[in-house]
């Protein structure tokens, strides 16, 4: 299963996930393969679909064999933002932007924002390319909000900034264990396990 994607920490989350599942699961680095797919579709499905495709393709054109090819895409959608910033999440402050000045930049937009319209979720589309060409997408969503501070110093992204009701904690706080047990891909990457194990 090649990841089409070179953050580790995401690909570290899939191996967590996956780890019961009997694929050897690889990133694109690990494999030699130095393509940066641009992310220019208007939607975080389609950005999603455009990754898996172009390394699918990639793959066929030298005649790989044995192999799916994943891709993820995710985005932090917060409701007062207008579902900002969305597909622009990981690149919220430019292009190269930190975690830091990601997270930042929404707390400043967000500092006249009343506690009770802080509402946001995270969402994660999966798109799967099987060997055989066959396609599916799955999704999965995380509702929190946005507090006006970080906490923790666990996770990435905008972890430290949402806050989940269920641990009355930020995804930066809580452990990994707890994350994955919750977070938006454990979700979708659970109906992908249901789909792949039939």
């Amino acid at each position: 299963m090649i990841v089409a994607s070179n953050n580790d920490n995401k690909v570290k989350e899939i191996k967590d996930i996956f780890k019961d599942l009997n694929f050897n699961i690889v990133s694109l680095k690990d494999e030699g393969i130095f393509i940066d797919v641009v992310e220019d579709g208007k939607t975080i499905h389609e950005n999603s679909y455009k990754k898996a495709r172009v390394i699918y393709d990639y793959l066929l054109s030298i005649h790989y064999k044995d192999f799916c090819v994943l891709s993820d895409d995710s985005g932090l959608i917060i409701d007062s933002l207008g579902g900002a910033p969305g597909i622009m999440s990981a690149r919220f402050s430019g292009d190269g932007a930190t975690d830091d000045e990601n997270n930042n930049k929404v707390l400043k937009l967000m500092e006249k924002i009343d506690d009770n319209h802080r509402t946001s979720k995270f969402l994660t589309v999966l798109t799967i390319i099987l060997e055989t060409g066959e396609e599916k997408q799955f999704e999965g969503e995380l509702n929190g909000f946005i507090l006006r501070e970080k906490r923790g110093d666990n996770g990435f992204g905008y972890d430290s900034i949402f806050y989940v009701n269920k641990f009355s904690k930020t995804l930066g706080e809580i452990t990994k264990e707890c994350k994955n047990s919750i977070s938006h891909r454990y979700i979708a990457l659970n109906k992908l396990r249901e789909y792949l194990s039939k």
